[in-house]
């Protein structure tokens, strides 16, 4: 094999089925860019491949990590490379199926060197916004990096957090330290996204799968997470999309509705963003919908199979 096959596109676009009918035809192994099904115990919020379809075919980067132990876009970066020279040098395909864009972005582009988490300094960082609010963190961040506090808003603690850690670590603005040059991908890829026409559709989508998983025990899923120790509010997987939203109505901060609601909305708004993402991707084979077919003839034209 001469590369990878990526399959991605908004959430609830029918990558995934996509990805799996695609494995099943071409005898191919999958990896996943989902940021939230490296994490065990995310099953149902993450609509993590069930036993039956993981043992019909083989997938990689899922339930690697607990939550409590936070995976960055440069570990994956890291350790999809490593799998997709293993699958390779098996004589397989490797397909690289998700909708984490800051995941395919590092990979494809490749990401500067930065230190890694260093649990003292957030905790720091954390006991700062508690005492102060997180607007008092942005304003320490626009100090020592302008160009990141323009990009990073008071509202997203988790990018603020690493902003202030990274400066904190090297003494270097983060923003900088991106400017760093970097390798990009060691090996081809054939990129592929499913874009819908029908933006509606879509949202009616991201709906009823959301309704799907609260039946299937969504919620329930989330209390486990909250009774073990070590996991809170302020962990990466915790602000999943879905899983931020029944984590505040178990906390008690909103009722059911507001909960279903915000979650839907937010929702879509990860769709929109990644759409946003998509349209400025070069390279890129757009799908209007996850037809196999069609997929597959643009594999089969392509040079990845080797």
């Amino acid at each position: 094999m001469k590369g990878a096959l990526v399959i991605t596109g908004p959430t609830a676009s029918g990558k995934s089925q996509l990805s799996l009918e695609l494995a099943r035809h071409l005898g191919a192994e999958i990896i996943s860019a989902d940021s939230a099904q490296v994490y065990r115990g995310m099953d149902i919020g993450s609509a993590k491949p069930d036993v039956a379809t993981l043992a019909e075919v083989k997938h990689h980067l899922i339930d690697i990590r607990d939550p409590d132990d936070p995976y960055s876009a440069a570990e994956f970066r890291k350790d999809c490379i490593a799998v997709v020279s293993r699958i390779q040098s098996e004589g397989k395909l490797a397909i690289i199926s998700g909708g984490t864009m800051l995941y395919l972005k590092g990979l494809k582009e490749g990401l500067a060197e930065l230190p890694a988490a260093d649990s003292d300094i957030r905790a720091e960082i954390l006991r700062q916004a508690e005492e102060h609010g997180w607007a008092h963190v942005h304003q320490e961040l626009a100090r020592v990096d302008l160009e990141s506090s323009k990009r990073i808003r008071p509202t997203d603690p988790q990018r603020l957090q690493r902003a202030i850690e990274v400066f904190r670590l090297t003494g270097v603005p983060l923003s900088s330290l991106h400017r760093q040059s970097v390798e990009a991908c060691p090996f081809p890829l054939l990129e592929m996204a499913i874009i819908p026409d029908d933006r509606l559709a879509l949202h009616q989508a991201i709906e009823t799968r959301f309704r799907e998983m609260l039946k299937a025990g969504f919620i329930g899923e989330v209390q486990m997470l909250r009774e073990k120790p070590g996991i809170h509010a302020h962990l990466p997987a915790i602000k999943a999309v879905g899983y931020r939203q029944i984590w505040s109505f178990l906390e008690g901060e909103i009722d059911e509705q507001t909960m279903i609601k915000s979650a839907l909305a937010a929702t879509r708004q990860l769709a929109k963003r990644q759409h946003t993402w998509l349209r400025s991707w070069k390279n890129l084979n757009l799908l209007a919908e996850p037809n196999t077919q069609q997929a597959l003839k643009i594999v089969i034209n392509s040079t990845i199979l080797g």
